[in-house]
């Protein structure tokens, strides 16, 4: 038996499990766990799924991280009638998912500061992509303004509950 070959399968089946369960959750999260926000036009969207997007981006890497936000926001996106949105979702927060777990990865010093800067990136790409989505949707320069305070909410939010506890699910992982 070939050790080298069922190890690669190993890791390639360990992979796609990880990404599908992020996926899952993150829909999950977004789907279940949601308030609308009844304010200026759009308004926007309060949901939890940054949560499992940013644990898949800061525990699991980039590549993860950007499949979670992708997938998982784009799939609520499409399931739940706000299907206009899921191109912009996709790649917005696939973005996030991404820039997130890059910035874990790669930028050195004290984890609980890399995160938060992290979750602050992401809430930038986040804001500004949301604010020229709305722009293209809505053909207004103002409007997009009314949804920056809920996107704002969601992601620091979800950064005030991950990094304290990233720390503590990477020593648990047995991987």
């Amino acid at each position: 038996m070939n050790t080298t070959y069922s190890s690669i399968e190993s890791t390639k089946t360990k992979t796609l499990v990880i990404n599908a369960l992020f996926v899952a959750l993150t829909l999950v999260a977004t789907m279940f766990i949601n308030i609308k926000l009844p304010i200026a036009g759009n308004g926007g969207l309060i949901h939890l799924g940054n949560i499992p997007l940013f644990i898949a981006a800061f525990v699991f890497g980039r590549r993860t991280g950007a499949i979670a936000g992708a997938f998982g926001m784009g799939l609520f996106d499409l399931l739940s009638g706000w299907t206009i949105w899921a191109p912009f979702t996709f790649i917005i927060v696939g973005a996030m998912g991404y820039v997130a777990g890059l910035i874990s990865e790669k930028v050195p010093g004290k984890r609980v500061i890399v995160y938060s800067m992290a979750v602050v990136v992401a809430m930038l790409i986040k804001v500004v992509g949301y604010y020229f989505a709305e722009v293209v949707l809505y053909s207004n320069w103002i409007q997009p303004f009314g949804s920056i305070p809920g996107n704002v909410l969601q992601v620091g939010f979800a950064g005030l509950i991950v990094v304290p506890l990233v720390a503590r699910i990477k020593k648990r992982i047995l991987f």
